[in-house]
């Protein structure tokens, strides 16, 4: 049997084992809260490790290690960044979102606990909201499509379009007819499947190479600086600080990343956000840890075999092909695969929300059905696929490069909203509108200015002092909203009592 094939049914046995999870939850999904938020039923190891998953897509196994591959182990500064980050949003946010948007008129996404939070009768800030997330999710999820693309590329020596077809439309299918709950659940296996290969390819890499410090050895003798994790000599310091500063400030991201939070909302109780931060945050290390030492290695087993590397992002697709068994290198790509749908599953989840629930069903009056809104919200994530597979058949930018810039989109435009929302009494709808404009905006301006700091950080910031003063401004004592904020902080006490 040639090595291809064996490649071929361990993709088949992965499309499959999706398929069939997205048929199951699809039996278990009749209403729309049930497609939206699995009916607020997560168990916390379900909730952490989709989240981990929808969080690190194709950057993860593609991306970051060809990051560290071309540049050096300054780069692992994002993984820094992302970790205290992925900590910090599960214990300051999660409890509190998930507590808040309950007591909120119950609500199911981001858009509508904004607006409910604030009690924006406008509906202005639900309809900002929406347009954002539309805007960047439909970037993002054309990231996605477009490492699959890649993917298929470097892995099959296949066609591009074709490979970001098929991972398109098997992601489509499970999410299509699966919803929130289908896309959480093959997340856990596509988590699970991504922190394996990440230890398993540099594990056996290092063997091959012939120890950790041989490997060491010649990473250094590549290139002085890879291992320096400050920069080498060829750094200026002000080059060295832009990018430790821009690397930590991904961290910032977590606070605004809707297919992120959602997770925390459909948790079954409050209290059980801690044990899903534990089990997140150590799957994240894990996973992080794994990326950067493949990017590491990858410079050392290169080196050795004198092998050619066309694209630095495909250091792990080429390492597990030549390194390991068929049909196990077969499963290091599907790992790869489940790495870029579980993140475009969750995003077209997400978006769909954004159309039916936060637009399509504030405008429609009387309230249809709970059967036609199903309908509607398969409707939209197909609308959204579409849209972004179009935008994937010629990408402008690589697969980092597009990541970067919808996370600090979001980070922006709803991380200093989410968290004065929720620790804040006094921020007012105007307050928000007005930090989540100038958060997007600043995005879109300062990438442009190409000054070598990450965008996210200047935006989140001027976007959080703009909240706030906006909000000074403006506000005015709702009792019913202070009501809301004392409640919130009682069910969290009673869910941990219980």
């Amino acid at each position: 049997m040639s090595d291809q094939i064996y490649l071929y049914i361990a993709l088949g046995l992965y499309f499959s084992l999706m398929l069939l999870i997205g048929f199951l939850a699809f039996r278990k999904t009749s209403s729309h809260e049930g497609y939206m938020l699995a009916g607020r039923g997560l168990p916390p190891w379900v909730a952490a490790l989709s989240a981990g998953a929808s969080d690190m897509s194709g950057w993860l196994i593609m991306g970051l290690p060809g990051a560290i591959y071309a540049t050096g182990l300054i780069e692992g500064w994002i993984a820094v960044g992302l970790l205290i980050g992925s900590y910090l949003n599960w214990r300051i946010v999660a409890p509190r979102l998930r507590a808040y948007s309950e007591v909120s008129r119950n609500s199911i996404t981001i858009p509508s606990f904004f607006e409910n939070r604030l009690r924006d009768k406008t509906h202005v800030l639900r309809i900002v909201s929406s347009v954002i997330i539309l805007v960047f999710f439909t970037i993002y999820a054309s990231s996605g499509m477009v490492a699959g693309g890649v993917f298929f590329e470097s892995a099959f020596g296949g066609d591009y379009i074709i490979g970001m077809m098929l991972v398109t439309i098997v992601t489509l299918a499970y999410t299509l007819f699966g919803g929130f709950l289908g896309a959480s659940l093959t997340d856990v296996v596509q988590g699970l499947m991504m922190v394996v290969a990440l230890i398993v390819v540099p594990v056996i890499a290092i063997i091959n190479i012939g120890g950790l410090s041989e490997t060491a050895t010649i990473v250094e003798s590549v290139g002085a600086s890879n291992l320096a994790i400050f920069g080498g000599a060829d750094l200026s310091t002000t080059a060295t600080t832009l990018i430790i500063i821009s690397g930590l400030a991904w961290g910032l991201g977590y606070f605004g990343q809707p297919h992120i939070i959602v997770r925390f909302m459909a948790l079954r109780s409050p209290a059980e956000a801690a044990s899903a931060r534990r089990i997140g945050t150590s799957w994240q290390f894990m996973s992080l840890a794994g990326a950067v030492v493949s990017g590491l290695v990858a410079i050392a087993y290169f080196a050795k075999t004198g092998g050619e590397i066309g694209n630095p992002e495909t250091v792990v697709l080429l390492m597990s092909q030549t390194l390991l068994h068929p049909l196990v290198a077969g499963l290091v790509l599907a790992a790869v695969l489940a790495a870029i749908m579980s993140t475009l599953s969750s995003q077209l989840i997400v978006c769909s929300s954004a159309l039916v629930e936060d637009i399509y069903r504030l405008a429609r009056k009387p309230a249809p059905s709970e059967k036609t809104l199903v309908v509607l919200g398969r409707g939209g994530v197909l609308l959204v696929a579409v849209i972004a597979a179009l935008l994937a058949i010629s990408p402008n930018d690589n697969i980092l490069g597009l990541v970067s810039f919808a996370w600090a989109g979001f980070g922006a435009a709803f991380g200093p909203i989410v968290l004065l929302s929720l620790l804040w009494r006094k921020l007012t709808n105007k307050g928000a509108i007005a930090g989540m404009i100038t958060g997007a905006l600043v995005v879109f301006v300062w990438k442009q200015m190409n000054t070598g700091l990450y965008e996210l950080l200047p935006a989140f910031v001027l976007a959080t002092i703009v909240a706030v003063i906006v909000s000074k401004l403006t506000y005015k004592h709702n009792a019913e909203i202070d009501r809301e904020f004392t409640d919130t902080g009682a069910l969290m006490v009673a869910s941990r009592e219980r």
